[in-house]
């Protein structure tokens, strides 16, 4: 699993000219799926990016949670974090996962999400999305299950 977290001060995602998620001050998070995830990795994920301390205190130290700030979240499925670009032009996406097993775990991560965050906003799994956003900072950090919890 791979998750792009960017701190954001607002973010949207539109399908077809209308607004489906919204969120203010938080985290949108670009959530991309292999087929050797399952709910376990998952579950490892949201603690860890729920829990970095990416805000900053009133020192200006990036010391804060999103739930120490009171922070929103915004996930949208992307598929392209699994692009495998070694060989010629066109990138491959055979390590993404099938499109049943990715929605799966997309939803599970929402519903899981949603246990410990009051404003979880998401995407539309496999439509054509359009997402904008006020990066804070900026500050962007790539979470990859395969490095922080090798097997």
């Amino acid at each position: 699993m791979r998750c792009f977290v960017q701190r954001v001060k607002d973010a949207s995602v539109t399908v077809d000219g209308t607004i489906i998620g919204q969120i203010h001050q938080g985290l949108l998070i670009l959530l991309g799926v292999c087929n050797e995830d399952d709910t376990a990795v998952a579950d490892k994920m949201i603690k860890k990016v729920l829990g970095a301390r990416i805000f900053e205190d009133e020192n200006g130290k990036t010391n804060r949670s999103l739930a120490d700030v009171e922070g929103e979240l915004l996930v949208v499925s992307q598929f392209t974090l699994y692009a495998d670009c070694r060989k010629g032009n066109r990138p491959s996406f055979t390590r993404a996962g099938s499109a049943q097993h990715a929605e799966e775990l997309y939803e599970y991560f929402l519903e899981q999400c949603r246990k410990s965050v009051p404003v979880v906003e998401h995407g539309e799994f496999g439509a054509d999305m359009s997402v904008a956003l006020i990066n804070d900072g900026p500050f962007s950090i790539m979470y990859d299950s395969e490095e922080l919890f090798p097997l």
